[in-house]
């Protein structure tokens, strides 16, 4: 399993722009093959830092997510509503237990 995870601040100004891209992006890959989780939810501390999280089942479910029409229309959308880069991190995951 490969689970990603990360943050991405947003321009104030856009958050509510930012807000319909990310919501667009995880409605379009919760439907990709492979796909246990995708997400996006905001900071408590600062609801300008977007918090992502995925789980996927393969590196080959991966691979065709970044290749999909709508990983293409949000990576030219979100330049314009970030007021950085992300902070990404990918991690390869053996299993997982409910707590």
């Amino acid at each position: 399993m490969i689970v990603i995870a990360g943050s991405v601040v947003i321009r104030p100004e856009q958050r509510e722009e930012a807000t319909r891209a990310a919501l667009a992006m995880a409605c379009a890959t919760q439907g990709e093959p492979g796909c246990v989780a995708y997400r996006f939810s905001a900071d408590l501390a600062d609801p300008n830092t977007f918090l992502v999280f995925e789980e996927w089942e393969s590196e080959d479910a991966l691979a065709r997510h970044f290749q999909s029409g709508h990983m293409r229309v949000f990576r030219e959308r979100i330049p314009a509503l970030v007021a950085g880069p992300p902070r990404i991190q990918r991690y390869t995951v053996a299993g997982k237990t409910a707590m």
